[in-house]
């Protein structure tokens, strides 16, 4: 449970909304779910975009530290929004083969995790 003051999220953070030039991140779109709440929404979007190595990459640079209390408990938050994204992509993507591949990618990204953090 989020109990540090409410950040700024996208809300809605996934490759289908992130574009990439050249291997790097050039822009993010579509703020229609910008809210402030808990960052953990956002950072789901390792397991949506990254293999393990490139997750534990952003995850050893995405400082936070002098912000929040429990790093630990915001990354297994993130994990946690990344498995419920990718079954919520998987139920509602008969007509759409990318949201479908976003979740199908995402689950297997959570299942395969280590669990040794």
């Amino acid at each position: 449970m989020w109990s540090e003051p409410k950040a700024w999220v996208h809300g809605d953070l996934h490759s289908a909304n992130i574009l990439c030039h050249d291997g790097r991140i050039s822009a993010v779109i579509d703020f229609g779910d910008l809210n402030a709440g808990d960052p953990a929404t956002d950072l789901a979007v390792a397991w949506m975009m990254f293999a393990e190595p490139e997750r534990r990459r952003m995850r050893a640079r995405y400082d936070l530290s002098s912000r929040i209390k429990d790093l630990a408990a915001l990354w297994q938050r993130a994990e946690g929004w990344a498995l419920v994204l990718s079954l919520a992509f998987l139920a509602n993507s008969a007509d759409n083969p990318l949201i479908f591949g976003i979740g199908q990618r995402t689950l297997e990204a959570v299942l395969e995790s280590p669990r040794d953090r």
